[in-house]
């Protein structure tokens, strides 16, 4: 398989810089990773090669392609138009700091060509914070990913008020192309959808904690063992259909009750306080802070099991 016409330019080299080449690579682009430390580029490297070949023997390797031929395809730079030259898509994934994000794309805005696109993997800066100003503000787009999003597939595109519209839906494309899951949101809001539905829900799981309800460990259940379990396969809104006969019977049964439980609902709470403490010290009791990542691990790989069997059902 030779590779794909276009570059893939990936601007940092942490985890979730990583996480995107390695899956530009599972399809056949080349792909450059930049950052500015020449060791962080290095760990970037050796890590996505343990990562191949531990995905390679647990028969959970994306693509078609070997290991080796998805490494060959990846590159790392310290030269920021040495990635962004000739590319056909640039995948920003600095910390999440609007001065910092706008200094690049400034820079990035100085070197690409007019067809580029230019995503950003932010999760709380709305595109237009970044992207106002820029000769080729047309080309910006926010596709954030969930994290980890070699095992995740949700991908959320956000357009600002005036990105292109083919560029929009050439994100989207290409997303699918490289085996994720997107959502083309039609404006830019705070939080995009992700974060606005995962807010809701721990805010609530806050004010259970707060009112001695439920411990810890027994809030995160009613999501992992109920919740959850329908949510891996179906949403919130065709649960809800499936659950009476169709959404509007839902309505009719159920919408005085869901607006009675809700008007019981505090305002959104700020997590600060004795109370992150003592969340905290129940969830470091499951879960100590120097297992943080073998817990991730584990994560991970349950992830990529229930996608392997989401595709086979």
């Amino acid at each position: 398989m030779s590779p794909k016409e276009g570059k893939i330019g990936i601007i940092g080299s942490g985890l979730i810089g990583r996480s995107w080449a390695m899956l530009f690579a599972s399809v056949g682009y080349n792909v450059t990773i930049y950052d500015v430390i020449s060791q962080k580029v290095e760990d970037a490297l050796a890590d996505i090669k343990q990562q191949m070949s531990i995905l390679e023997k647990k028969n959970l390797l994306r693509g078609k392609l070997s290991p080796e031929q998805q490494l060959a395809l990846i590159s790392g730079t310290l030269n920021l138009e040495d990635c962004l030259r000739d590319a056909l898509y640039i995948q920003e994934c600095i910390p999440e700091n609007l001065d910092l994000k706008k200094e690049l794309f400034q820079k990035i805005d100085m070197i690409v060509n007019d067809t580029t696109i230019l995503a950003s993997s932010t999760s709380t800066f709305l595109p237009s914070l970044f992207s106002e100003g820029l000769k080729h503000k047309e080309n910006v787009v926010v596709a954030h990913p969930v994290n980890p999003p070699y095992y995740v597939p949700l991908v959320e595109i956000v357009p600002a008020p005036w990105t292109k519209s083919n560029v929009a839906l050439k994100t989207k494309e290409i997303m699918l192309e490289i085996g994720q899951s997107p959502v083309l949101l039609n404006k830019e809001l705070p939080g995009f959808a992700l974060n606005r539905i995962q807010y809701v829900i721990l805010n609530e799981c806050w004010n259970l904690l707060k009112e001695g309800v439920l411990n810890v460990e027994d809030i995160d259940k009613v999501m992992t063992e109920g919740l959850g379990m329908r949510y891996a396969f179906l949403g919130p809104l065709e649960t809800a259909h499936l659950n009476a006969e169709g959404m509007a019977n839902y309505c009719e049964r159920y919408s005085n009750s869901i607006y009675n439980v809700c008007q019981t609902m505090p305002p959104p709470p700020k997590f600060e306080g004795s109370l992150v403490k003592e969340m905290n010290n129940q969830l470091v009791a499951k879960v100590p802070l120097n297992k943080l990542q073998e817990r991730r691990d584990w994560r991970d790989h349950c992830l990529m099991g229930l996608s392997q069997l989401k595709k086979n059902l």
